[in-house]
């Protein structure tokens, strides 16, 4: 079974680790938190670093990479080297990614969205996302089967055959792609951008252009938005929702879970909500 541990979320920082439950092996979404925080929380969700085996980025903004230089250095003092996983758009608008890359001479790799990778026993389905960075996307996590150990001793290796679990992760974006949506279809897990209120946001204290720009097809998906795709995917296999990247200006941590509810409720679905926060752990599996 996929664990999904959200060590932040927000506008101030954002990092999460999918971890693989049946062998410990976990992949690192985004890091946009300090060193203290990243190494605390993921001690508190019970996750050993060492099996860290790879970081996937969404997109080059600087909440969701401007951490990655400290966590890398210390993961390597701790002799912990994961590959590091972006667009090639991400890589050369982010100078704080490419900078934390070479401080540790850490392997990079370059993926566009609609690519799989296969990463920590697990299948990584990225798909596009909508949002006004270099490029963005989202992750589809799939537990795969791995084959029995060989004669000769050599690792078992995942198979293509139907995934033992499934998690969706989807925040940054404007709308929901057709993309994203062909991806999501499924899942156990589902982890989902929930912004903003409309209405905090519209009578809120930002300038109206930031508004304008939150609101806008390439900006974040607002409680309403999310609500509506969710009562439209959900399905009988889905076993648990969380909300993303919550703003703490246009936003509460009530509004979103009670939103989700109800477009559950709508589609005939008593599923958990949860919400993640931007300064404590969340951890669903």
């Amino acid at each position: 079974m996929l664990k999904l541990h959200i060590l932040a979320s927000g506008s101030r920082g954002n990092a999460a680790i999918v971890e693989n439950g049946a062998t410990g092996a976990g992949v690192l979404i985004d890091c946009g938190i300090c060193k203290r925080d990243f190494f605390s929380r993921a001690a508190e969700a019970g996750f050993d670093l060492a099996g860290l085996e790879a970081v996937v980025v969404t997109h080059d903004h600087g909440d969701h990479v401007k951490g990655m230089g400290v966590v890398l250095r210390g993961l390597a003092k701790a002799g912990v080297r994961p590959t590091v996983y972006a667009s090639e758009a991400v890589f050369a608008a982010s100078a704080p990614l490419r900078d934390a890359v070479a401080s540790v001479g850490a392997r990079f790799c370059a993926f566009e969205a609609g690519e799989e990778l296969v990463l920590a026993g697990l299948a990584v389905h990225s798909f596009a996302t909508s949002h006004d960075a270099a490029a963005s996307c989202g992750f589809r996590f799939d537990e795969l089967a791995s084959q029995p150990v060989g004669a000769d001793g050599a690792p078992p290796s995942p198979t293509v055959a139907a995934p033992l679990d499934s998690l969706g992760y989807m925040t940054d974006t404007g709308y929901v792609t057709d993309e994203a949506a062909a991806a999501l279809a499924g899942v156990r897990l589902l982890a989902l951008e929930s912004n903003h209120d409309g209405r905090m946001l519209e009578t809120g204290p930002y300038p109206y252009v930031v508004k304008q720009r939150i609101a806008s097809t390439r900006g974040h998906l607002s409680n309403a938005q999310a609500a509506d795709y969710l009562r439209g995917a959900a399905h009988g296999d889905l076993r648990h929702v969380v909300a993303l990247h919550i703003s703490q200006e246009n936003n509460t941590y009530r509004l979103p879970r009670e939103t989700l509810v109800a477009a559950l409720a709508d589609a005939a679905r008593t599923v958990p909500v949860s919400v993640a926060y931007q300064d404590r752990l969340v951890t669903i599996a």
